[in-house]
């Protein structure tokens, strides 16, 4: 569906994008993910045919952007971070506006009418655009994005600057919108990314810095996978039997937790998975098991590593992320 080759940006001295490819499959989400000022933007903006690259090349549905940049717009709905919304217009002059400005071609009134209906506008459908919540106004972004039913769909920043509650009615809206066009949802917002999308994508400093699937990037590239196991069992013998495991690296006993309750660390080879044959272990012996947990790095950790401009520092699993976050938003504006 969309196909990123060796895209890159300069701003006179500024490297923004350095060589960053990719391909996002039909109907995916896609998370596009950075701190501010890696590049998100301007990826979306060369992307969606609003500037234009100083090298490397787009194509959509096997159209180039440089070559057919109009038939290519039709097949992009695009929600920038700040919505191009008309404050003194109400929400129905704003999006048959759209609809003339985009020559849309599907019966008008009820295409709107859809539209409304799926981003739950209707209500606010003749009210002023300068008058509604910030939820609402990204709703009307939204919608316009929508005008013509185009196959794909450019999300920037979509719940910045709303609360809890409308994060999650817009993140509700996109998995559903995601069942019927293929999606692209850049943000620096891992929960929010990490909620709506099956990919992942991270960019730092203008490069591409990890690909894979939400549910397995940060295990698979984490250094080591190790499992936290605590069990009502003798310490020695334990520790035994763990040893003799197949694919098992290293056994590390970290002591008695509870009255005849230890803890161990147990750390497989990469693409090992212990739980199984631990579980029938125990249950073998006899020995209960009362905790078992995953220590691969969480996809916090992940971003905090890939992202960092201290190549030394490695997080802990208890560092709170959002402290990470706010002082990632001060360190300036994407370019």
């Amino acid at each position: 569906m969309i196909e990123v080759k060796n895209l890159t940006k300069r701003y006179g001295t500024k490297l923004a994008l350095d060589h960053v490819s990719f391909t996002v499959e039909e109907g995916s989400i896609v998370g596009f993910l950075g701190p501010n000022g890696a590049g998100k933007s301007t990826t979306m903006n060369i992307v969606t045919g609003y500037l234009s690259a100083t090298s490397g090349e787009v194509t959509v549905s096997g159209k180039n952007t440089l070559d057919e940049p109009n038939e290519v717009k039709r097949l992009i709905g695009y929600l920038p971070e700040i919505p191009p919304l008309y404050m003194d217009m109400t929400v129905k002059e704003y999006l048959n506006f759209m609809y003339e400005l985009k020559k849309a071609k599907l019966p008008r009134e009820q295409h709107l009418s859809e539209i409304c209906r799926l981003v739950k506008i209707d209500d606010v459908y003749h009210r002023l655009i300068g008058n509604l919540s910030k939820g609402y106004k990204q709703r009307v972004g939204i919608a316009q994005a929508l005008i013509g039913n185009p196959p794909v769909l450019i999300l920037d920043e979509p719940t910045v600057g709303l609360d809890p509650k409308q994060i999650i009615e817009i993140r509700t809206l996109i998995k559903n919108l995601g069942k019927n066009h293929t999606v692209i949802l850049s943000s620096h917002i891992l929960s929010e990314v990490q909620a709506v999308c099956e990919r992942i994508i991270v960019i730092n400093n203008g490069r591409l810095v990890a690909d894979g699937a939400t549910d397995t990037l940060a295990h698979d590239l984490s250094k080591d996978h190790r499992l936290l196991l605590r069990a009502e069992a003798p310490e020695r013998e334990l520790l035994h039997a763990l040893k003799g495991l197949p694919h098992v690296l290293e056994v590390e006993s970290l002591g008695e937790k509870e009255p005849g309750v230890f803890e161990m660390t147990v750390e497989s080879e990469p693409n090992a998975d212990l739980r199984r044959d631990i579980f029938l272990l125990l249950a073998r012996k006899g020995w209960p098991m009362l905790a078992m947990k995953n220590m691969d790095l969480t996809l916090e950790d992940l971003f905090l590593q890939l992202t960092s401009s201290d190549a030394a520092y490695v997080p802990s699993s208890e560092e709170d992320f959002s402290d990470k976050e706010e002082n990632t938003e001060q360190g300036g504006q994407e370019e």
